[in-house]
């Protein structure tokens, strides 16, 4: 046996397999609590304020609570879910708690990943290696938020569909329903599942009327679901999406948000990939490493070719959708036949059990190893939100109303909840061209122009905004509290 056949036994071991499985978690693991992604998104902050609202008011809100100029519009919490379980995490375990949960959604997600890679392909080193690309590709382009139980989600869907195009047996799919109930209340993004399904039936329906017309169908897979109960599944997952205490309301949301255009030139996530980090580079070698693969096959599936080709286009707008074609990517590459002496036996559910337990338990020591501390969390959100500001503003209890920054609104609406924001994080909320609006003038050449600022009494901006600077010489404001992070102001 030479070098290269004893190192393909020894990939075989199954104690080598959760070994480097451990060493590829334990890398996500160590990069989350180095960077403190959770703690550093402004929305979070909101998403933990709604979620005390509702429990609070044992309902969902309809109009614009925690804003003052826009309390009245409506609104509608869609990741009312997420935000319930945010609030609850909080008030059970504190902020430690509320920033492992962070850390515990962007390992769900490559969990997920190489969980569906795995059950698809049968090869752990494959699986491992596209979690590890496709983690890097999209999960770390921003922060964990809602978006993350879309993204598990999706995986685990597109495996049950891609499962039931293999075998013919739909019944896999009428699990789908309860998952649509589950997503539906969690984020808006179900809506892509629903597409994807959508696209699925729409590929069924023309191979099913190709075949027959008599239409050649050389070079390409012929239709594999029956059709009448692929229509039911997609019905009853609108149907079940309409469960929940906003009912059809949420679509009426999605069409709100498809018609938005100038936050996708003003906020950074929702602008498209610049292939200024080596992420992008991953994310684009993975997509067209997919494309390569689902071209080359025998017979084309046309469902994976439309899916990849439209997913692709959708990323290329915004980055924050990046998920959308790298997990399908992943998954497709999974599939990518392979030799038959090539299989090989998988690591059975008790082995992962106890791999779970023991990355648990090391995510806890390695935390507290960094930093991940009360008092570390604590210095973290100082240094990257005005809460030495904040105080200051809340011992001086100056008469509102509050003028702020744009990035500092959500953590505002938690942290100075007597103070009402002007603007955060809620595009929908506020409209397109109010945020838009907002951010230019904020970043403008002039402090005039603006009614919601001519009316408010307290302003706490960020001290290196263009604004805050050119009001130390505007006469109707008067500078009362500065440090390196904000600037507060009191009228005159």
């Amino acid at each position: 046996m030479n070098f290269f056949d004893e190192l393909r036994a020894m990939g075989r071991r199954k104690a080598v397999q959760l070994a480097a499985l451990g060493g590829l978690f334990g890398l996500f693991l160590f990069f989350s609590l180095s960077t403190r992604g959770y703690l550093l998104d402004p929305d979070i902050w909101w998403h933990l304020k709604v979620g005390d609202w509702i429990v609070a008011h044992k309902a969902v809100p309809w109009t614009g609570i925690l804003s003052r100029t826009a309390a009245t519009k409506p609104w509608v919490a869609y990741s009312w879910g997420f935000e319930v379980i945010l609030s609850r995490v909080y008030a059970w375990f504190g902020v430690v708690g509320f920033a492992y949960y962070g850390i515990l959604l962007g390992q769900m997600v490559s969990a997920s990943l190489f969980g569906v890679c795995y059950a698809i392909s049968g090869r752990f080193w494959r699986s491992w290696l596209l979690t590890f690309l496709g983690t890097l590709a999209f999960a770390y382009s921003l922060y964990p938020r809602p978006v993350f139980f879309s993204m598990s989600l999706f995986a685990i869907m597109l495996y049950m569909m891609l499962r039931a195009k293999r075998t013919g047996q739909i019944e896999i799919l009428y699990w789908l329903p309860l998952m649509f109930w589950v997503w539906a209340n969690l984020h808006i993004q179900f809506i892509y599942g629903l597409a994807t399904l959508g696209l699925m039936l729409t590929v069924e329906i023309a191979l099913h009327f190709a075949a027959r017309w008599g239409w050649p169908l050389t070079g390409v897979e012929g239709p594999s679901l029956p059709l009448g109960k692929l229509m039911g599944v997609l019905a009853a997952c609108f149907a079940v999406a309409c469960i929940g205490p906003y009912g059809y309301y949420l679509f009426v949301v999605v069409a709100k948000y498809s018609k938005a255009t100038q936050t996708y030139f003003v906020i950074q996530e929702l602008q498209a990939p610049s292939f200024t980090s080596y992420t992008y580079f991953i994310f684009l070698f993975v997509i067209l490493a997919a494309f390569y693969v689902v071209g080359k096959r025998q017979r084309v599936d046309v469902f994976r070719l439309a899916l990849l080709t439209v997913a692709t286009i959708l990323s290329f707008r915004t980055v924050r959708d990046a998920w959308f074609p790298v997990i399908p990517a992943a998954l497709f590459l999974a599939d990518a036949p392979l030799r038959e002496a090539e299989a090989e036996d998988r690591i059975g559910l008790p082995a992962f059990a106890g791999f779970t337990a023991v990355m648990a338990l090391f995510a806890i020591l390695l935390g507290s190893n960094m930093g991940f501390t009360l008092r570390g969390i604590d210095y973290t959100i100082s240094r990257e939100y005005p809460v030495d500001a904040a105080n200051f503003v809340r011992r001086l209890n100056p008469p509102g109303p509050l003028y702020n920054d744009f990035n500092f609104g959500g953590f505002l609406t938690w942290y100075m909840p007597d103070y009402p924001v002007v603007v955060d994080g809620r595009n929908d909320l506020y409209g397109d061209e109010f945020v838009a609006k907002h951010i230019y003038f904020n970043g403008g050449d002039k402090t005039e122009g603006d009614e919601r600022l001519d009316e408010s009494n307290v302003l706490l901006l960020a001290a290196d905004s263009s604004l805050a600077k050119l009001l130390k010489q505007d006469k109707r404001f008067r500078l009362v509290y500065e440090d390196r992070l904000a600037d507060v102001y009191l009228k005159n």
